[in-house]
């Protein structure tokens, strides 16, 4: 999964301005105690991020 991807699928998901704040505000266990924005920048698959966040929020499996 590219960057632009992701950043297209959590604004379909969430709206732009939530988007935002789930990738900035939100620390997921999942990615080691990080942001989705910090675990990207320390390297973890933008793929194993979408799908961290997919799973905290539930969300559909069709649109992960």
């Amino acid at each position: 999964m590219r960057l632009q991807e992701f950043w297209s699928r959590l604004d379909e998901q969430f709206g732009s301005m939530r988007a935002q704040s789930v990738t900035r505000d939100h620390v997921f266990a999942a990615l080691g105690g990080r942001t989705a924005l910090d675990a990207i920048e320390a390297g973890l698959p933008v793929r194993r991020v979408w799908l961290a966040i997919c799973e905290e929020y539930d969300v559909p499996p069709r649109d992960r």
